[in-house]
């Protein structure tokens, strides 16, 4: 299992790396929107949706993309889509969390798929438009959060954070998590040579701290969904990680405020 996995998360590192420095941006939007029409054939499986379904879901989810590229991703779109989309995370999934809400095949839950992931398809773009390596160092910090918060939860961990949701959560992992993206924010920007002044800096911590606890409900909303539907993962396509949905939860909610943040930094190349 532990080599399946390995291997896995080598051919998935070199194929997003591949698809970010070797292929032409017009084929990177196409690649990312067909990842993202998986994402929905698993979304309409966690619905519980018929196959006929889950496929025709999966091929409507990357139209809107098309049209929003042909469109020339004008600004006020997508500033519109990642606005909606915080919304969403600030205050709808906080309440749905508490409330554990019940997702159902209607037309309502099939837009909240929409809402997970057309923002975060037009926010890997736009990353990937200012560079390639705008967009990784935010997946990045993703990654981070996970990482620090998974060896500080087995480290420290005793007050679950959501217990009736993912178990193995704790506070104390995600301070840990915070505290690693915090850390990783601090040596991205002196790497880039971005100016930090005290009102700066206050900024750049709260943005870290905002993006690490929004990263986490991305993580908490994906896991009540595969809960109440009864599966430990939202598909096999990836050998030993589940499905596309596993790994790109908390980018689901990270990357929109991301782009959205960034937008409003000078480009420093």
């Amino acid at each position: 299992m532990l080599r399946t996995r390995v291997v896995t998360a080598i051919v998935l590192a070199l194929g997003l790396l591949a698809i970010l420095f070797l292929l032409p941006e017009p084929a990177v939007a196409a690649a990312l929107a067909l990842m993202l029409a998986a994402a929905a054939w698993e979304w309409a499986g966690l619905l519980g949706a018929a196959e006929c379904q889950r496929r025709a879901y999966a091929l409507l989810t990357p139209l809107p993309c098309a049209l929003l590229y042909i469109a020339g991703m004008p600004a006020a779109v997508l500033f519109g889509l990642w606005l909606v989309a915080l919304a969403f995370w600030l205050v709808v999934v906080p309440l749905w969390l508490a409330k554990k809400w019940k997702l159902r095949a209607a037309p309502s839950a099939y837009l909240v798929g929409w809402l997970l992931l057309l923002p975060t398809w037009a926010a890997m773009l736009a990353l990937y438009a200012r560079s390639p390596l705008h967009l990784l160092a935010a997946m990045a910090l993703v990654w981070v959060a996970d990482i620090a918060a998974y060896f500080a939860g087995h480290a420290w961990g005793r007050h679950k954070l959501a217990a009736q949701i993912s178990p193995g959560k704790t506070w104390e992992g995600a301070l840990g998590g915070a505290a690693g993206v915090v850390v990783y924010g601090l040596v991205v920007v002196a790497a880039a040579g971005l100016p930090l002044g005290a009102s700066n800096l206050f900024w750049l911590l709260a943005a870290l701290l905002l993006a690490t606890a929004i990263s986490v409900e991305g993580d908490l909303f994906e896991s009540l969904a595969k809960r109440q539907a009864g599966a430990k993962d939202s598909s096999g396509l990836l050998p030993g990680h589940g499905g596309i949905l596993d790994r790109i939860d908390s980018l689901t909610s990270a990357l929109p405020l991301l782009a959205l943040l960034l937008r409003l930094v000078p480009d420093h190349g």
